[in-house]
């Protein structure tokens, strides 16, 4: 028995001996790679096998992280190449946290695993994830753009010593930002193998709406209207002078609009109109800018010679002593204005002119427009006499005073055309307006103050 049981004890001892050597074998295998990276493990395509921590990571930074550092961005405009550079974006990868993962491999299986991971390698392969900041990139691109960009300038066109002067446009551009933003960004890659990026700007041209191109068709005069004022005082006189200069040189091109109030503005003192006679309803009154709707008259008449169709246009409530009944356009600041629209397919440029108290409007555009001419003629189709005059007492004058408190006025009913003519023949008669003066009696106050 006892023989039995020493061969027991002798059978566990050579057990437990041999574990323990084999134990001692399995640790002495693996404990030279408890601070190295495990073999058949990859980062990439670089091999980091039996590599420190440092080590691996100071591969990993010289095959990658220093490479990438060195591509730049190129964005080619007509003008310059703007270049960034991918360490200004913070371009990185991951290098830490992978090396860290691909390090810590394998270490925590147990003995065993670990011996047969050394022992018959099972291939690791680790990829890095990489980053940047797209915000110095919209910076670049909000920099190029303020460099870039730019309105176009209108060409010009003046009237000196009777020639036309033209000032040639300018084009303007617009960097396509967002489009270009988004190509550089689609571009970016963490790929060490790839040349620089290299995007070409769009820049889109913006062409002026005036081009000396379209200035060069005003070469002939459409019309040209002209009215005195010889009889006016000083004050009718000047401000028929400031209103007629306002409007000189106005240029419009085809579809455009003209306000004579937008133009000419607030007639006030500041600006040095004088008061001066005005006709207010059916009596005549004194204001500032008194005696200017003969300039907005005048112009009516060229623009209506020039086939351009007025948008607003009234007549005055009594006739005008400057032009036939019909013909007239008054205008009063923040009420009445006279307006027109530039229907033709040409631009048109108005000279205003006033010599020796004549005041002249001549419309200027394309010499093909001349191939008819226009002309304005008036039809009164009704004149109504008034009533007899009316008498009132007044007790402010003196007994044989005599003040007229409303003039006499006929009742005119008038029909103006615009008549068209080519080749010497009338080919259209065509109503503009229908206009009706007020009928008023005389009114006169008698005095009845006694001295």
């Amino acid at each position: 028995m006892k023989k039995k049981v020493t061969a027991i004890i002798i059978l566990l001892l050579i057990v437990v001996l041999g574990a323990g050597s084999f134990y001692g074998y399995l640790y002495y295998k693996t404990k030279n790679w408890t601070s190295l990276v495990y073999p058949g493990v990859k980062i990439g395509d670089v091999d980091i096998s039996g590599k420190t921590l440092a080590e691996a990571k100071d591969m990993i930074i010289s095959k990658n992280q220093s490479a990438i550092s060195k591509k730049n961005i190129n964005i080619n405009t007509p003008s310059k190449t703007y270049t960034l550079n991918y360490a200004k974006i913070n371009a990185k990868y991951n290098v830490d946290e992978v090396v860290t993962q691909a390090f810590n491999y394998g270490k925590n299986l147990t003995l065993y695993e670990k011996y047969k991971l050394i022992k018959k390698p099972v291939g690791k392969v680790l990829n890095l994830k990489f980053t940047y900041d797209s915000k110095p990139v919209s910076q670049l691109i909000a920099t190029i753009k303020k460099e870039i960009d730019s309105l176009p300038k209108n060409g010009s066109i003046s009237r000196t010593g009777g020639n036309f002067n033209i000032t040639a446009d300018k084009k303007g551009y617009s960097l396509m930002n967002e489009q270009l933003e988004k190509e550089v960004l689609s571009k970016i890659n963490g790929d060490i193998k790839t040349p620089d990026i290299v995007v070409e700007a769009e820049i889109k041209t913006l062409l002026a709406n005036i081009t000396k191109e379209k200035l060069q068709t005003i070469n002939t005069t459409l019309s040209s209207f002209s009215s005195s004022f010889s009889s006016s005082a000083y004050g009718r006189s000047t401000n028929i002078t400031l209103a007629t200069k306002s409007i000189n040189g106005t240029l419009l091109m085809p579809g455009e609009s003209f306000s004579f109030n937008g133009t000419v503005g607030k007639r006030t003192a500041a600006k040095g109109y004088k008061p001066a006679p005005v006709d207010i309803g059916t009596k005549v009154s004194t204001d500032y800018g008194g005696g200017i709707c003969q300039v907005s008259t005048s112009l009516y008449n060229a623009i209506i010679r020039s086939n351009i169709k007025s948008t607003e246009r009234n007549h005055h409530s009594i006739p005008s002593t400057y032009i036939p009944l019909g013909m007239d356009a008054t205008v009063d600041w923040g009420n009445l204005d006279y307006k027109f629209k530039n229907t033709l397919d040409f631009p048109i440029y108005i000279e205003s002119i006033v010599h020796n108290k004549k005041l002249t409007f001549n419309i200027y555009s394309n010499s093909s427009l001349n191939n008819r001419s226009y002309s304005f003629v008036n039809e009164i189709y009704a004149a109504v006499q008034p009533g007899p005059t009316t008498y009132i007492d007044d007790p402010t004058l003196l007994v044989g005073q005599v003040v007229q408190e409303q003039a006499r006025l006929i009742g005119y009913k008038v029909r103006s055309y615009k008549d068209t003519i080519e080749n010497g023949q009338l080919i259209k008669h065509e109503l503009i307006s229908n206009d009706s003066y007020q009928l008023k009696a005389q009114v006169l106050r008698l005095g009845t103050k006694k001295q």
